[in-house]
């Protein structure tokens, strides 16, 4: 069983910059990032594989920075430009196959984080 546990998040002016960490436990091969805003379902945001291959959605391209640290198996997500639209709930996620199968979908993720949240403020 993998336990994921987040932390970092917290509110921003837009502009702003944010940081945040996901510590698992147990074997991981997949790690990704997910969002979901009040009254939205819940949105890729970009994942990372144990090769170091990384994707990332058109909506934060470029100004989000996606890594993970094997030896340590935590996952960050450094989010820069921030913009209201950005405000959401953040979870981690992870799988043990790869994130080609994985494809971003939320469903194919068997685990979980208890989410984080990010507020950018205009």
């Amino acid at each position: 069983q993998v336990q994921l546990v987040e932390s970092g998040g917290g509110s921003v002016q837009a502009g702003g910059s944010l940081s945040l960490a996901c510590a698992a436990s147990g074997y991981t091969y997949c790690m990704g990032w997910f969002r979901q805003a009040p009254g939205k379902g819940r949105e890729w945001v970009a994942d990372i594989d144990n090769d170091g291959y990384t994707r990332s959605s058109t909506s934060v391209k470029g100004r989000i920075t996606i890594s993970k640290d094997n030896a340590k198996n935590t996952l960050y997500l450094q989010m820069n430009s921030l913009k209201p639209e950005d405000t959401a709930m953040y979870y981690c996620a992870a799988a043990s196959s790869s994130c080609w199968v994985t494809g971003g979908t939320p469903g194919l993720f068997p685990y979980w984080g208890q989410g984080t949240q990010v507020t950018v403020s205009s």
